[in-house]
């Protein structure tokens, strides 16, 4: 084992040592955050040969729907035809490589590149190019159509997509985070969750990975999130996140390793009941009259509609790029080895009056504006850090062999005390297997 402190005089290559050299039981080298060819190449096995989180079938509410995208770096277009099967096609004209479609969303059956005229259904195939015979007889449309990602497979709204061909299903790479993201979905009526907000786009100068190191992490909120849990605090000791701040371990929340590089966080335990997710919010402005009208008009019923007017209490985090966070879609977009942007969708849900969706709106608001720039500072600060070449590693060891921290549930999932770095472990697990993957 190498020394935390380590001069570097010759920094490990993963061309010659392999890419399991940079990925030790506890412990990752800091080129895995910093080097170009790093990021490279995860663009390509990462963001190419697992299923990767693209959209969410509410964006696409028609025949013809579209909304765009990225796979990784590659810009895409999530579009429903004329009969509403879903597709996923590359955001890039066949001709001189111009993005076709440049909006966010829309409804068209089909899109003009702007730059030479050349026409694409939106499933991808080529209509037409303007004055085609100055093309030669070799043209021809049906070898010119937009690339198209090779499967694209719905679970329940959630829309993946990936390049590789023998990639198991869907649902077996959701594996064990499927009953999460059920629970998830289920909270709303009949399971109808909407996704038309207007997105919350956040960039900041650090590599992608730092985003998903952050959505397993129940270490940091103590200290991250001070300013926050004093507040709470002051508004009585079981409000919202309060409870990060007293020794988490002692407590009942988990983590849960899901397999596959996914996990979940669990702060359920901290709430005894119906209408306790909602008691124990921060105060926001109209709380106490929207309270006083849904158990006015809902008596029955009052303490469901107000807890699903808050957060779900699980961050759950779905390998490489899907973070759900209380009643929000968190999106990672890497741009390059360090810089990434955040997408954050507020969702609503069907079922419900509107005050609820209107109170679920208020509170997502909360914690991207006055939590999400805590982390991202520290995403920055961790950036600048690794500039330190001489030391060379990440550590990942909290939790690793502690004795009773660690157990296997009914289903055979490792779970663990909700400060264990456990996520982070078994997530590079899975980035180790797809970097290692060399069938191309």
């Amino acid at each position: 084992m190498v020394d935390v402190l380590s001069v570097v005089t010759d920094p490990l290559d993963p061309v010659s040592e392999g890419w399991a050299a940079l990925v030790q039981e506890d412990r990752v080298h800091r080129s895995l955050y910093t080097e170009d060819r790093v990021f490279a190449e995860e663009m390509v096995k990462v963001f190419g040969q697992t299923w990767v989180y693209l959209a969410h079938e509410s964006q696409l509410p028609e025949p013809n729907s579209f909304v765009t995208g990225k796979l990784g770096l590659r810009p895409i277009i999530i579009t429903r035809d004329r009969k509403g099967t879903l597709h996923a096609v590359f955001n890039r004209c066949a001709h001189r490589a111009a993005t076709v479609c440049r909006e966010e969303t829309g409804v068209a059956k089909s899109f003009q590149c702007p730059y030479h005229g050349w026409t694409f259904r939106n499933t991808g195939e080529l209509v037409g190019a303007p004055w085609p015979g100055g093309y030669g007889d070799t043209f021809n449309k049906d070898e010119l159509g937009l690339g198209k990602v090779t499967r694209v497979a719905s679970y329940r709204g959630f829309i993946f997509g990936t390049l590789n061909e023998s990639a198991p299903s869907l649902e077996d790479f959701l594996g064990q985070a499927k009953p999460w993201l059920d629970y998830w979905i289920d909270r709303a009526p009949k399971g109808e969750v909407i996704v038309r907000a207007g997105a919350h786009r956040m960039v900041y100068r650090g590599n992608w990975k730092l985003a998903y190191d952050n959505g397993g992490d129940g270490y940091h909120p103590s200290f991250s999130h001070r300013s926050l849990l004093e507040m709470a605090s002051r508004l009585g000791d079981s409000k919202d996140m309060s409870y990060f701040g007293k020794t988490p371990d002692d407590g009942a929340m988990k983590i849960y390793s899901l397999g596959n590089g996914h996990s979940v966080i669990d702060q359920r335990p901290n709430f005894d009941g119906p209408g306790s997710i909602w008691a124990n919010q921060r105060p926001q402005p109209g709380r106490e009259h929207f309270e006083e009208l849904i158990r006015a008009r809902y008596p029955e019923d009052s303490d469901r509609l107000l807890d699903v007017s808050a957060g779900a209490q699980i961050n759950l985090s779905i390998f490489p790029n899907l973070l759900i966070i209380g009643n929000q879609i968190q999106v990672i977009e890497p741009l390059s080895v360090d810089k990434t942007q955040l997408v954050w969708n507020a969702t609503s849900i069907g079922g419900v009056p509107d005050e609820v969706n209107t109170m679920r709106m208020r509170t997502q608001e909360d914690f991207p504006a006055f939590g999400e720039p805590d982390d991202q500072a520290n995403f920055e600060e961790v950036q600048r850090g690794l500039a330190v070449t001489e030391v060379e590693w990440i550590l990942m060891n909290r939790g690793l062999n502690v004795d009773g921290w660690q157990t296997l549930d009914a289903n055979g999932v490792v779970v663990s005390a909700v400060t264990d770095e456990i996520h982070m472990r078994s997530y590079f697990e899975e980035w180790l297997r797809l970097m290692e993957w060399t069938n191309r």
